[in-house]
């Protein structure tokens, strides 16, 4: 089967979890037999063709824009033209697979233009990001959804939580959509064991002080926020012996004034990014991740967390009571409650054997649900379905 990918993110370009998810799906339908090529954005130094792990890359320009819009168009019109002159140069295609509206012009164009069937997976919704729809912005980006949900023949989403979602908020047929999980490769968090961990912990916390974090976007519906109202009491319980490590790019000055004004800024620590490597080590000497979300499609921080051995305490938003099984592999505690939050960090840290029954079973989860050979196979299964459905219609 050869399939054209379309995704405005893949490394080395990392803005959120879709470019892993592409990153690390693809190579394992490659190695199910199926020829991919993958359509995205230039940028920096990367090459604007390569052969990443059997997927054939095309890096296409992007004429800059200070309007994200105008941006988005310029994307789309790149796309369909580089599609469309794959499509005619290294075809037939079998199926186009979009992720995420900002492809999606292009994909429902180059579907129509050639006929070949359109896969969507929508990762989030503008509808859950927001929790309903307010301003013009939001409605053009509702309105590009909910057109390439329509377009699509089938929709993948990465949780049940996201497919009633979906339904709801994009108006698509409950029997059209499909749940595939997220994945993750365990062994690339297995490979910092050469490093003196205590010289390394010391940048972060003195030895006494357990290292609780957070990883990821800087924004609202995060809940960053609620981490740090839970902080007081989790510094009470444990007398004042553990450093809030908030590690991820973007605006923290809110955030940083909000740690300043509550008294914790001597036990709270902004990294800023931090490089995969870095991270991984990082997560090597940490004693608890907190993923507070107000809103959360699925939670691949959660699986990183499980393949680096610390222990996950999150909120019961979205997908994540899915991916978290409480007090299995994590805990979960109530969405927007700091003191529940506090709850959950102080269960994980004042029980050292319970912490590590919980970490044994979520790395022990990623195989059973969360493998990306698993998980290409279920998405081999709806590709196959599509292709077999084709063949049976006559497309004018």
């Amino acid at each position: 089967m050869k399939i054209l990918v379309l995704s405005w993110e893949f490394p080395p370009r990392i803005v959120g979890g879709i470019a892993r998810h592409v990153a690390e799906l693809y190579p394992e339908m490659v190695k199910r037999g199926h020829e991919v090529h993958l359509i995205t954005a230039e940028f920096g130094q990367a090459s604007m063709y390569e052969v990443v792990e059997g997927v054939h890359v095309h890096r296409v320009p992007i004429a800059a824009s200070k309007d994200f819009f105008h941006w988005v168009v310029n994307l789309n019109n790149s796309m369909g033209h580089h599609g469309g002159k794959l499509i005619l140069e290294e075809g037939p295609f079998d199926l186009i697979h979009a992720h995420d509206w900002l492809v999606g012009d292009a994909a429902i164009a180059l579907k129509h233009n050639f006929k070949i069937p359109l896969i969507a997976t929508i990762h989030a919704t503008e509808y859950g990001r927001h929790n309903g729809i307010y301003t013009e912005t939001q409605y053009y980006i509702s309105g590009k959804e909910n057109l390439l949900a329509y377009e699509a023949w089938r929709v993948i989403v990465c949780s049940e939580y996201m497919r009633r979602e979906v339904e709801r908020a994009l108006h698509s047929p409950w029997d059209k959509i499909d749940v595939i999980y997220n994945g993750i490769r365990p062994e690339k968090k297995q490979h910092h064991q050469d490093f003196h961990a205590q010289d390394f912990r010391r940048r972060f916390a003195k030895d006494e002080e357990k290292i609780v974090y957070y990883v990821g976007r800087m924004t609202h519906e995060k809940g960053v926020s609620l981490l740090l109202n839970a902080a007081p009491k989790v510094l009470w319980e444990m007398g004042g012996n553990v450093k809030f490590v908030i590690v991820g790019g973007g605006n923290t000055d809110n955030l940083k004034r909000q740690a300043w004004d509550m008294g914790i800024w001597d036990k709270t620590y902004f990294t800023g990014f931090l490089s995969d490597e870095y991270l991984d080590k990082f997560q090597t000497i940490a004693d608890c991740a907190v993923f507070p979300s107000l809103y959360e499609p699925f939670g691949i921080v959660a699986l990183e967390s499980f393949a680096s051995r610390v222990p996950v305490v999150v909120s019961d938003t979205g997908g994540f009571p899915e991916v978290v099984q409480h007090t299995k592999t994590g805990i979960v505690t109530k969405v927007n409650n700091p003191d529940s939050i506090a709850w959950g960090i102080l269960e994980v840290l004042k029980h050292p054997g319970y912490r590590q029954w919980l970490i044994d079973n979520a790395y022990e989860d990623l195989e059973r649900r969360f493998s990306w050979p698993k998980l290409a196979k279920q998405t081999e299964d709806v590709y196959q379905r599509v292709v077999q459905e084709r063949s049976q219609v006559v497309w004018f």
